[in-house]
């Protein structure tokens, strides 16, 4: 309304050929070059010859979505929508969020007019000797109201930033939802990891004391020489130092997993102290081609994001080569007295278009131009670097996932051999058929070939978990929701 008491004063013959000159300009484009997604020349395959449970079929999107449910792991499920809830570092991607949000509001409401109320209350008293020596008050109140007309597109590019900033923090929300969930993933397994490797351990712990106290008891009979009892001593001592090592592993593991949720460490301990199997899955992963990776992945689609809302501030920088078009105007009141203002009271009213255009700065515009456009060139490297770096992962994680499998394999066979090794050993030795060695030896290499396959099953699980955020999954099911 006070907009239109100011236009109402206008002359006519004044407005009447700013305005023509606003309709012609308004039909010019936007300044700034538009934005163009960048082209993502990837090959149609994997360089990696896919093997054993690995094949190029199109992934399930809900199974990818919670890939942790595949390893059948209640407690892993439950610490995993814990981490959700309570981690400190989703929190803070989370009110980056917020803020994205909170700008673009910000440069949206550049597009509108804007409407300021000011009031005053001067006193003032002259001099006896050069004037009446009265004292006078005046009062006054005013509104002022101003639209800048977006007629070159700056404002409008700014909103185009503050619009792929916006979306650029959600992808970046989603890329640490990710991590999270891998991260506790893997912790959780190299807990279980060092569990069963601790269990092992003092497993043989218990029969290298056995048979270091048989051979004390066969010297002591007369029945073998006292190296022997040294060779199984030390065997035994030697396996007894490193249950210290894998309870300080479990101990962090689990400690980190606490800080994951938010918690304080140790908050956990009661709920994973107690030894159950390394969860393993036997599905088969379908993880399609390259070009579906680079869709799926939050760190991609951040990268884009940021790339188009740099593209975007260079129109806001060309912008400043052009004229800028104000419409402004200001109704206000000014009186003498407040008790009765109608008496002693004056309106004024003021307004119509100005036109301010930047002639000279010493090419601080142009030099701006060109910083934008620097950076735009730097978000695109940028961009092909997340591109080439996603797809190392991929590759990299999908030969681990498929050697380690074979790796296991065989660790289990040598096991199995190990220990009918250590049995035959034994029988021998008890009846002096062999020497001592042999079983030394042979309990040796059984400890070694059971702690090597208890870190391939959870090198196996751990690779499925670092193939599956590899490929982008977790987010879509979990995600907050940021699609305002």
């Amino acid at each position: 309304m006070i907009f239109q008491h100011k236009t109402t004063f206008i002359r006519p013959t004044l407005c009447l050929p700013v305005v023509l000159v606003i309709l012609v300009l308004t039909g010019c484009a936007t300044v700034g070059p538009d934005y163009v997604p960048p082209k993502k020349s990837v090959s149609n395959d994997w360089h990696t010859q896919l093997k054993g449970d690995l094949t190029t079929g199109e992934m399930d999107p809900q199974a990818l979505a919670a890939w942790w449910t595949t390893l059948n792991d209640p407690e892993l499920s439950s610490l995993i929508d814990r981490a959700v809830l309570s981690n400190l570092d989703l929190k803070k991607a989370l009110a980056r969020v917020r803020e994205a949000r909170a700008r673009r509001g910000m440069a949206k409401a550049d597009l509108f007019p804007t409407l300021d109320a000011t009031g005053s209350a001067t006193w003032s008293r002259s001099s006896k000797d050069t004037g009446t020596g009265k004292t006078s008050d005046l009062y006054a109140a005013s509104f002022d109201a101003g639209w800048e007309l977006d007629i070159f597109g700056g404002v409008r590019r700014s909103v185009e930033a503050a619009e792929a900033d916006l979306r650029a923090s959600q992808e970046d929300l989603r890329d640490v939802l990710v991590s999270l969930l891998a991260e506790v993933a893997l912790n959780y397994v190299e807990a279980r990891t060092f569990q069963a490797r601790l269990a092992f351990a003092e497993a043989n712990l218990e029969a290298q004391n056995e048979t270091h106290q048989l051979t004390l008891w066969r010297y002591q009979a007369g029945l073998s020489d006292e190296l022997a009892v040294q060779q199984a001593r030390y065997n035994l001592e030697n396996t007894r130092s490193q249950i210290p090592t894998l309870r300080t592993g479990l101990e962090e593991a689990m400690n980190r997993i606490a800080v994951l949720l938010g918690e304080r460490p140790g908050k956990v301990h009661e709920e994973v102290e107690k030894q159950v199997p390394i969860p393993v899955t036997s599905l088969k992963v379908a993880v399609g081609v390259p070009a579906d990776v680079l869709r799926r992945r939050p760190d991609v689609r951040k990268a884009e994001r940021q790339l188009a809302a740099q593209t975007a501030r260079i129109g806001v920088a060309t912008a400043d080569l052009y004229p800028k078009f104000t419409l402004s105007g200001s109704i206000g009141l000014e009186a003498l007295s407040l008790s009765n203002p109608s008496s002693s009271s004056t309106w004024t009213l003021s307004g119509g278009p100005r036109i301010t255009w930047a002639i000279f700065k010493a090419g601080a515009i142009r030099q701006n131009i060109e910083v934008q456009s620097a950076l735009q060139e730097q978000y695109l490297i940028a961009y092909e670097a997340t591109v080439l770096s996603a797809l190392e992962e991929v590759e990299n994680a999908l030969v681990a996932y498929a050697e380690e499998q074979q790796r296991r394999q065989s660790l289990s066979e040598a096991t199995q051999a190990a220990q009918k090794a250590v049995e035959l050993a034994q029988h021998k030795y008890q009846a002096g058929l062999t020497d001592f060695s042999n079983v030394l030896d042979a309990e040796r290499s059984l400890l070694s070939f059971q702690d090597q396959l208890a870190q391939s099953d959870g090198t196996v699980t751990s690779n499925l978990v670092r193939l599956y955020k590899a490929l982008g999954g977790g987010w879509t099911s979990l995600a907050p929701d940021d699609k305002k």
